[in-house]
Order: structure tokens, then C-alpha cells, then sequence
């Protein structure tokens, strides 16, 4: 039996992904005891659509990277429990959505089931996503601190690598954790959403992998290594927050098993190199505020 939700479509019906949306949510309902959350009232009426959506996990429904419907509930302060974006999964396929909004082709109606299909089934079997291996990863000890005004920023000393994108990867053995460093998420403010790469994908190395987003911008995660995604941090896809606490620890981004670092190194910065990136960076971050 799968999963009761609190169902919450986006409403773009004027685009064939929003359309998509409401189909999907619509077919959730229809194979489940799960209840539809209208978004257009739910923006104007918080009492009924409130309690449904506090006393079921919350399935939010996105057509594409505009994100209405996690918006949405990040206007209420809600969590979501599970999340779907119509053209990011369509993409991952290979698949182009049609041009015309107002009427699904057979095409899309049959991959909106196929959508609806793997949503049920990882109610019972496991999650697709993986929380990270048994490894171990060492904890930084000591950090390069940098503070500007009321701002401080943290460059762990040992066993880190950078990007002049300002990501970090660290070495465990033929795999890497990947993340973002403090000036990101000062950058950012208050992260609100995390869509992960996919797990088994191969990424070259400064190739995407994975995006966060808060109110003020959209930021692209660019991958500091190559090789293959062998598990993401599950836990930002609930709370995303936790790079803003500590984008170091709890806050990393995926697992890669890495295919080519002996010859990636040499592009990527030590600690010390990073620092002088990193201070030019506020520099012109202050200068433009």
C-alpha cells in the first residue's frame, strides 16, 4: 500500500510541464488515499489546506525550475517529504516536451504514469537516492578563518581541495565528497531548496552536479572532479538548511568515485590558494552591495 500524501501541484497551465503536474498529482490521488492541495488557494486559504498538509508528508510537484510549488511551501514553512520536477526528470530521459500547454499529447500522458509508477513504487521498496557509503570522512580540525564585517568564512587547512567556483572536494580513498564553501552559503543567505544529481551519472570534471536555491539567487553546483555519482546527501532534500549550518559536514553535496584526479589536481586549488580567491571575492561582494 503506498504512502498517504498531501499532494501540491504547481499551477503553470499555460506550460505543458504544469499541465504535467496536475496530471501527475491528479493520478497520486487517484491510485492512493492521498489528498490534493489546490495551489491557487491554498495561497489565499491557509486553515483546510494547512491541516492536510501538516498531518501527511508532503509531495510537492514542480513543472519546472521556477519552483511555484516549493515556493509555496516555503512561504508556509512547511518541510517536503518528497519532491518531483517535471522537465528535470523528462531531461534526464532524453525526452522534449511538447510546445502545446493546453492538451497532453499521448506521449506525455504515458510518461506522467511512468512518473506516477516510480513514486509509488519507492514508497515500498528503498529510496532511490543514497545517503552516503560506510566510509569514513575526517572531520576538519583546523580552519583557515577569514571574517569581514560581520561575516566569517572558514577554509578547512588539510585533506580539501577547491574550485575558483567556490566548491570543495575531499579524498577518501578512490571516492570524494563534494560541497560548497562558507562563501556560498553567506552568498546565498537562506537556503531553501536542493535538487541532487542523479546517482550513476558520469560528470566530467567542472560540469554540473546538482543545484541549491534560496530567495535571493539560483546557484549551480560545479563538480570539482570527474567520475560517477555513488550517492547524495538525502538529508538536504528535507533540510536544505544544513549547508548554511555547515556546508563542510552535514552540509555536503554527493559522493563521486573518482576516475581521472591524478591529472584533475593539478587544476584545483590548495587551501592557501583558495584563501586569496576567497578575499578578492568579499572584496567585490561588499563593493557591489
Amino acid at each position: 500500500m503506498s504512502k498517504k500524501y498531501a499532494v501540491l501541484p504547481c499551477n503553470g497551465l499555460d506550460k505543458c510541464a504544469g499541465q504535467m503536474s496536475k496530471e501527475i498529482a491528479l493520478l497520486v490521488c487517484e491510485q492512493g488515499a492521498s489528498e490534493l492541495i489546490c495551489p491557487v488557494f491554498y495561497q489565499v486559504t491557509d486553515a483546510r489546506y494547512d491541516k492536510i498538509a501538516k498531518e501527511n508528508p508532503l509531495l510537492v510537484i514542480d513543472g519546472c525550475a521556477s519552483r511555484f510549488a516549493s515556493k509555496l511551501v516555503a512561504a508556509k514553512n512547511l518541510k517536503i517529504d518528497r519532491k518531483l520536477m517535471v522537465t528535470e526528470e523528462a531531461q534526464k530521459r532524453g525526452i522534449q516536451l511538447g510546445l502545446e500547454p493546453l492538451r497532453l499529447s499521448e506521449k506525455e500522458v504515458d510518461l506522467c504514469k511512468v512518473f506516477v509508477a516510480e513514486l509509488l513504487k519507492e514508497d515500498v521498496d528503498a529510496p532511490i537516492a543514497a545517503t552516503g557509503t560506510s566510509l569514513t570522512y575526517p572531520v576538519p580540525e583546523d580552519y583557515i578563518v577569514y571574517t569581514k564585517d560581520k561575516f566569517i568564512f572558514r577554509i578547512p587547512k588539510a585533506g580539501f581541495y577547491f574550485t575558483e567556483s567556490d566548491c570543495w572536494v575531499q579524498l577518501c580513498g578512490n571516492l570524494a565528497r563534494i560541497g560548497v564553501t562558507d562563501f556560498v552559503q553567506h552568498s546565498l543567505s537562506d537556503i531553501m531548496f536542493f535538487t541532487p544529481p542523479v546517482l550513476d551519472m558520469d560528470v566530467e570534471q567542472f560540469g554540473e552536479v546538482g543545484v541549491i536555491e534560496s530567495g535571493k539567487a539560483v546557484y549551480e553546483l560545479v563538480c570539482p572532479v570527474s567520475g560517477k555519482v555513488k550517492a547524495v546527501n538525502n538529508e538536504l532534500l528535507t533540510a536544505p538548511e544544513l549547508i548554511n549550518q555547515n556546508p563542510y559536514e552535514q552540509g555536503w553535496i554527493a559522493e563521486i568515485e573518482l576516475s581521472n584526479f591524478s591529472e584533475e589536481q593539478d587544476f584545483l586549488l590548495t587551501p592557501d590558494e583558495y584563501l586569496k580567491v576567497l578575499e578578492k571575492k568579499v572584496a567585490d561582494f561588499h563593493v557591489k552591495k
